[in-house]
């Protein structure tokens, strides 16, 4: 099979590793890719959302299969790009529709479809500027501290957690009449704030059966002890202990289940991946939001973790026969350390030379913002490169990821010491 990856960070860099382990994979392309993809497959210099461009690229190469990595040309419309195009609507695209992909694309319809579906999530309601007032209303009689959401993609920054009223009612304002968060904010969920720990779930579904994959915590803030601003991911472990069997037969009966359940119910295509954000309170399991991809940097750690064909489990996707395809997840752990850019999150460094890339004695370094200049590879992202390692233990994962993560270097560099040890 000659199969496309449409992305170009730490993710599709892991989809990339392990596809290219397949027998079954005989030409990969990776679109646009970065410094690091062109060692597993052919980078090829084409955006996301260009679908016109991924349409030619897909008839030059005899694709048979393309996987999309992040949520914005689903949300957009790729796989319906495909679907209504008699050139290339047989070639199999993983990754939702985009009425499916809303379950990322629109916070108010993710917390309408659970709440039809019964599914256990933060109690909230949506609000729009001709409703601000109401807003207010709401925000008076809500619990301290309050969540508010952009309910479009936000590019992972649509999420405030405010500690006073004063501080909420301020927010709404800048969110609803100021569009502080772009077109992605002219609706807010305004949502209970859940006390608990968080953890990531993946689910492949070929629209009637599923796979659940290794679960993953991931660590969002940029300073160690989880201090300072968000971030898209400083690290990431699996397995999670406190997902014990117990635990993960709620989320399966009370989220997963009724999930891909709902989505047959309502008549939604789904073809792809589920990311299922969990909130364990006191054990029991609460959605906090779907994505309607793989998450980044989990994908780089559930991808060390399964040991089975993986391009064997994207056909039973395809092809709608996923409950014949056999998945294996090793017992050991992973762990992803990242290695971002001076100044991420906010305004960062660019253009610096990395070296030290063959120096890891025990990792993978999956590479996220980065691009060759000649013969080096400087730095374009904020979050440059993600270290991975699996090992026996949750201690020798974490110390191997964290050493290695030690042995690059590029001015400027940040990457949290700290990772998993709230696990340990």
């Amino acid at each position: 099979m000659n199969i496309l990856i449409l992305g170009s960070g730490g993710r599709e860099s892991a989809f990339a590793w392990k596809i290219a382990q397949s027998p079954k994979c005989d030409k990969l392309f990776i679109a646009p890719g970065n410094a690091g993809t062109s060692q597993y497959g052919t980078t090829v210099n084409i955006g996301v959302n260009d679908f016109e461009g991924i349409k030619q690229l897909c008839l030059d190469q005899h694709i048979d299969l393309v996987l999309v990595g992040p949520e914005e040309p689903l949300v957009k419309g790729v796989h319906d790009f495909f679907l209504a195009d008699d050139a290339i609507k047989h070639i199999p695209v993983i990754g939702p529709q985009a009425e499916g992909a809303q379950l990322e694309g629109s916070k108010d319809f993710s917390k309408q479809f659970m709440q039809r579906h019964g599914i256990p999530t933060a109690a909230s309601r949506t609000f729009t500027r001709d409703t601000l007032q109401e807003g207010f209303e709401y925000l008076a009689t809500a619990g301290l501290p309050i969540v508010l959401k952009a309910d479009g993609l936000a590019a992972g920054k649509g999420v405030l957690i405010c500690l006073s009223l004063q501080e909420a009612q301020q927010e709404l304002i800048e969110m609803l009449n100021e569009a502080k968060f772009g077109d992605a904010s002219s609706k807010v969920v305004i949502e209970q704030f859940l006390q608990g720990i968080e953890l990531s779930v993946f689910v492949m579904t070929d629209g009637n059966s599923y796979k659940i994959l290794p679960e993953a915590k991931d660590y969002k803030r940029i300073g160690e002890g989880d201090t300072g601003l968000n971030t898209g991911g400083m690290g990431s472990v699996s397995p999670v202990p406190f997902a014990d069997a117990a635990f993960m037969k709620k989320v399966e009966d009370r989220i997963v289940i009724p999930t891909v359940e709902g989505l047959k119910k309502e008549g939604i295509p789904y073809k792809g991946f589920i990311f299922i954000g969990l909130m364990n309170c006191d054990g029991e399991p609460y959605t906090i939001e779907y994505n309607a991809r793989m998450g980044d940097p989990e994908t780089e750690s559930v991808m060390r973790r399964i040991d089975s064909d993986f391009v064997d489990l994207l056909q039973g996707v395809a092809e709608g026969n996923l409950h014949e395809k056999e998945l294996v997840i090793s017992p050991k752990t992973a762990a992803t350390v990242v290695c971002v850019a001076g100044g991420y999150p906010g305004e960062y460094m660019k253009g610096q030379v990395i070296t030290g890339l063959d120096n890891m004695r025990g990792s993978l370094v999956f590479q996220a913002g980065t691009a060759t200049q000649g013969d080096e590879v400087i730095a374009t992202g904020g979050r440059v490169l993600m270290v991975t390692s699996l090992q026996d233990t949750m201690f020798e994962a974490l110390q191997q990821a964290t050493a290695d993560a030690s042995r690059i270097y590029y001015d400027g560099k940040v990457f949290r010491k700290d990772i998993g040890f709230d696990l340990l």
